[in-house]
């Protein structure tokens, strides 16, 4: 594990990432891990590992540093949830695009990459995945759990590389209607796939109150499938 500085390309200052590699010395695909509403937290830090223990490089970027840098919380408490309510209303999904691209830009060119990169977000990460989608020249992104993404359908024809989008059937987050819609435009688009699951919001958030084992493990063997095939 380590972290490395990523300039903004606004100017504005710079900001960590937490990284973590396989143990193998080959050169390998670098999978960008965007974090929920909690930060840079243990949750996502064990993702990383796991990304890690695929063959992979995890880069997971703190992109609430222009908010608060650093911010490391749980969903285990009230207080807790509502710094991560105050800081997702704060923060600008915009920007944070842009140190995404940033990211990326970073990841193809760092040592021991094989110049492929994925994307890959849980919650505000799901949504960020998605326009990331929309947005970059990621090699494939994944899409946990997003909120809103039926927002996102008029931009569905710019996807020029596979999206993974992961939808819980039980989200309090993000309603019925809106799941529907998503599902029923990506059929359009041979690049988007749907998987929908019978779990709550953020089901495979590790150790998370909301941890659903049996649709996390189905969801992350797809998402295995689809980083190998797009990073090798």
């Amino acid at each position: 594990m380590s972290r490395i500085d990523i300039k903004a390309t606004d100017g504005s200052g710079s900001f960590f990432a937490h990284v973590a590699r396989p143990k193998a010395a080959t050169p390998a695909g670098v999978v960008v891990l965007i974090q929920e509403v909690f930060g840079v937290n243990q949750v996502m830090r064990d993702t990383a590992d796991w990304v890690a223990d695929m063959g992979f490089i995890a880069v997971c970027p703190d992109l609430f540093w222009r908010i608060e840098p650093g911010v490391d919380i749980t969903d285990k408490s009230e207080a807790e949830w509502q710094k991560a309510f105050d800081l997702f209303g704060k923060f600008d999904k915009a920007k944070g695009i842009e140190d995404l691209k940033a990211t990326i830009t970073v990841a193809r060119n760092m040592q021991g990459s094989n110049g492929k990169v994925a994307t890959m977000g849980y919650c505000l990460g799901g949504m960020l995945a998605f326009m990331m989608a929309q947005q970059s020249d990621a090699d494939v992104n994944i899409s946990y759990y997003g909120v809103g993404l039926d927002s996102l359908i008029p931009d569905f024809n710019k996807i020029t590389r596979p999206l993974l989008v992961h939808i819980a059937d039980k989200d309090e987050y993000f309603p019925a209607e809106g799941r529907a819609a998503v599902s029923a435009a990506a059929l359009g688009y041979p690049l988007i796939k749907t998987c929908n699951y019978s779990a709550d919001h953020a089901f495979a958030r590790i150790n998370g109150i909301h941890w659903d084992a049996r649709c996390a493990t189905i969801a992350n063997g797809r998402s295995a499938e689809a980083l190998v095939a797009a990073l090798g």
